[in-house]
């Protein structure tokens, strides 16, 4: 989506053309990190990467900078299960009618299955991760979560992705050293998609 392309806006401390939404501060960092791989400098570019502190914010944010407001770029990030929230802000905001998840990837936001935690997991793979999680000194602290008795016999990714998801930070601080894990070729697809959408 490409509203206004003329010149920098500013709000609230913002300066830019481009904004992309995301759930969470573990999101724009992965994002962050992987711009930053890519050799792209957000800022220089005026993209601004801006969690909203859940799903449920994105029509407060569609008001700031959406049609309505600054009327800059949009894109952004979206878990599979919050598609129906995006879609009807985005219709809220005057942005379309009768939203699909096709129509959302058109407008510059891309769902993660089921969330970029996941695919991280998917496009690492389980050794991978295991070896991230080990270079940050949480090695025994998983060992002990995988004996618990509702997540002892379930696959080691879901155990991963599980483990990403408690414990206070740890998809903070986790999230980027994923991505700093990845092999260039193998980024997960919403990842990718989304920082094309603001080039």
């Amino acid at each position: 989506m490409n509203s206004s392309t003329g010149g920098e806006r500013r709000h609230d401390g913002f300066a830019g053309h481009s904004v992309v939404l995301v759930e969470g501060v573990s999101d724009q960092l992965a994002l962050e990190a992987l711009a930053a791989r890519r050799g792209r400098d957000l800022t220089a570019e005026g993209v601004a990467v801006l969690p909203m502190g859940g799903s449920k914010n994105i029509g407060r944010f569609l008001d700031t900078y959406g049609p309505s407001g600054l009327d800059v770029r949009l894109a952004g990030l979206c878990d599979e299960a919050e598609i129906d929230d995006y879609a009807r802000a985005l219709e809220r905001a005057g942005l379309g009618f009768g939203l699909t998840r096709d129509d959302l990837e058109r407008m510059g936001f891309f769902v993660c299955v089921s969330d970029l935690e996941a695919e991280l997991i998917r496009a690492l793979g389980a050794a991978a991760v295991l070896l991230v999680i080990e270079a940050h000194g949480e090695q025994s602290v998983f060992r002990t979560f995988q004996k618990q008795p509702e997540w002892r016999d379930r696959p080691i990714e879901d155990q991963l992705w599980r483990f990403l998801g408690v414990g206070s930070g740890r998809k903070i601080r986790l999230g980027p050293a994923l991505v700093d894990a990845l092999d260039l070729e193998r980024v997960p697809r919403p990842l990718d998609a989304v920082l094309s959408a603001v080039a």
